[in-house]
């Protein structure tokens, strides 16, 4: 069975975990760094230009934002590690995702989303080994791979599966410009939650 992505709204912003709901639907929830492009990938997924906001300037997600997609929840938590905001600010960021994942959720998939282009940033490792230490159920999608060749792409999948230790079909390579591996990811998402 497949979920109608086009049927996809947002239901609500929440600033803290406490006025977060209790889950009543499969969930799937997007992690990454700040400018790993979590937005544009979630609005290629659902096939919208602007479901999530897209910003030119990173870390614009500072809230845990909830999206219906034909009855399976879509969380988009704010992203980590970027500098320029206040410490406060990002003690506050780090305190929603840690939050969200503290409670008691349906967690079907975790979404965690890698910059391909790079080495394996220190924050992205911690973000997988917190994932693998409380088994939860997660895919790495390899982001911005429009912008390498393919044997470039392969090469960094390699590198990215040793440094992060995660296998490789744990892995997708996606593009939000081209639409490579959305197919894939919906089919990974589906199988989670239907």
């Amino acid at each position: 069975m497949a979920l109608k992505y086009d049927t996809a709204r947002f239901v609500a912003s929440y600033g803290s975990t406490q006025s977060i709901p209790e889950p009543t639907t499969p969930e799937v929830s997007f992690v990454g760094r700040s400018n790993v492009g979590k937005s544009s990938l979630l609005n290629k997924l659902v096939g919208r230009k602007a479901l999530a906001k897209v910003s030119g300037t990173p870390g614009r997600t500072a809230n845990v934002n909830f999206f219906d997609v034909d009855g399976v929840m879509f969380v988009d938590l704010p992203g980590y590690g970027y500098a320029k905001v206040s410490k406060g600010e990002r003690q506050r960021w780090a305190d929603l995702i840690g939050g969200y994942f503290d409670q008691e959720r349906s967690f079907n998939l975790v979404v965690s989303l890698v910059d391909i282009r790079l080495e394996a940033q220190k924050i992205d490792q911690q973000m997988i080994n917190f994932l693998k230490e409380e088994e939860l159920p997660y895919v790495v999608a390899l982001t911005k791979a429009d912008k390498l060749s393919r044997p470039k792409q392969q090469r960094q999948i390699s590198l990215l599966s040793k440094q992060l230790e995660v296998p490789r079909e744990q892995m997708v390579i996606t593009s939000a410009e081209t639409g490579l591996g959305i197919e894939e990811l919906r089919r990974r998402i589906e199988e989670a939650c239907l």
